[in-house]
């Protein structure tokens, strides 16, 4: 858990980092990285506590990453319509936002599979 974590905040501070080099988008795409690294680091901490018990870990991190799947897509809405409703570039946060999201989904699936693969053969 302590490597997936540690490569989530090494994508998080670089989406971040490079949000605040954007420009007049600025503000949209620090909105944009902001969610996707916020949900991905909290997807990743609800993984570790509700993952690592004895019985059913995988089941279990399923549940999370299906229960953030859902919170994401709720606050991607909320943050388009924030942004379109600021008159601010929607693609700079829909940018933001995505290309750092197929990293931590990439991370938080590794996690999953890793889950698996300790538990050994089902018998």
């Amino acid at each position: 858990m302590k490597s997936h974590l540690l490569a989530a905040t090494f994508v998080a501070a670089l989406a971040i980092g490079l949000a605040f080099l954007s420009g007049d988008a600025r503000r949209p795409a620090l909105i944009g990285a902001a969610i996707a690294s916020g949900t991905a680091i909290a997807s990743l901490v609800a993984f570790g506590h509700f993952g690592s018990s004895a019985s059913r870990p995988v089941q279990r991190a399923l549940v999370v990453f299906t229960a953030m799947f859902f919170a994401r897509l709720v606050l991607v809405g909320a943050g388009v319509a924030a942004v379109a409703r600021a008159g601010e570039s929607v693609v700079a946060f829909v940018i933001a936002f995505f290309v750092p999201y197929f990293a931590f989904t990439a991370i938080e699936g590794s996690y999953v599979s890793a889950l698996g693969r300790r538990m050994g053969k089902p018998a």
